[in-house]
């Protein structure tokens, strides 16, 4: 299993054009501010996680531990959705929300891999994924966990523009905050670390909240969820 602190690197870039002419510039030069956001994000979460107690530290094949790994996995992929919808959306609202999921989902990847190196832990580990919750592995479907987009879908994201895109953007992000809200109810049953539980609510808050936005922009643009 594989758990990339960064990005992909094929969604670094990102169209810069629109319906509204001469605003090109102006999104990359967006684009750049948004880029050292995220940075910022990360590094405010890794000293967050610095501040966690390490007093009883969870083992290597504890559920705090897989949930970290995994859920910065499927962090990762909202980070690149987030960017593309902050590049190519047409929508304000579209492209607003998906530069605040980029910014805090990666503040909170910056988090839980600094609870893995205060562990002493390896960032990726050896089990498969979702093996740290009761009946994980049946959720994963074809190497993704709950709510994750495929490959293909991806692909088909960044190809995307307009009015198209902002809907894609907006049902793939709705499935993949409720894919992570399970994954964070996992946790918050199974994990015995105050601390871990403790983020991973305020994580379960702020998706909750994310997905009544997206649902609420969806309607607006005139598509039941």
């Amino acid at each position: 299993m594989t758990a990339p602190v960064t990005t992909d690197s094929e969604f670094d870039e990102v169209p810069a054009t629109d319906d509204e002419g001469g605003r090109a510039p102006a999104r990359r030069y967006g684009l750049l501010v948004v880029a050292a956001a995220v940075v910022v994000g990360l590094l405010l979460g890794y000293a967050g996680g610095l501040l966690t107690p390490a007093l009883t530290r969870p083992g290597d094949n504890s559920a705090e531990a897989g949930f970290a790994r995994d859920m910065t996995t499927h962090h990762n992929q909202a980070v690149a959705m987030g960017l593309l919808a902050f590049g190519q959306g047409q929508d304000a609202e579209v492209r607003q929300v998906g530069v605040d999921i980029a910014t805090g989902q990666q503040g909170e990847i910056g988090t839980m891999q600094t609870w893995l190196r205060s562990w002493n832990l390896d960032p990726t580990g050896g089990q498969p994924p979702m093996a740290w919750m009761p009946g994980g592995a049946e959720l994963v479907k074809d190497g993704l966990m709950p709510g994750m987009a495929t490959p293909e879908e991806m692909a088909k994201l960044k190809a995307a523009s307009g009015r198209e895109f902002d809907v894609m953007f907006l049902n793939m992000m709705i499935r993949h905050h409720i894919g992570g809200v399970h994954m964070i109810d996992g946790i918050l049953d199974e994990g015995h670390d105050d601390d871990v539980r403790a983020v991973a609510q305020v994580m379960k808050n702020t998706q909750q909240n994310d997905l009544a936005n997206l649902n609420a922009a969806l309607k607006r643009l005139g598509v039941t969820p």
